[in-house]
């Protein structure tokens, strides 16, 4: 454990950012996962509403520094993909 004031402070910032990454990176998932179980599902009429939500989702962590610019990419492309695969 740190002794320093300045680690001390630093040390309480490291722990409320590791809890809001963390949100952030369930936040994700989750919507990743049940827009897969929709798709795995073969449900079109389920997986198309939650296609927009999910690719908003991944943008906004992005901007957050979840997930790299190119890592949303695939993932965009590969669960639109599929979903446009899927029949109505």
């Amino acid at each position: 454990m740190a002794n320093h004031p300045s680690a001390l402070k630093r040390y309480r910032q490291s722990q409320r950012r590791r809890l809001v990454n963390q949100m952030n990176r369930h936040k994700l998932k989750t919507q990743i996962k049940k827009l897969r179980a929709a798709i795995a599902a073969g449900k079109g009429a389920d997986a198309k509403p939650l296609l927009p939500a999910t690719l908003s989702i991944i943008d906004q962590s992005v901007q957050k520094g979840v997930i790299k610019k190119n890592t949303a990419r695939r993932y965009k492309s590969r669960l639109a993909k599929r979903v446009n695969g899927l029949p109505a």
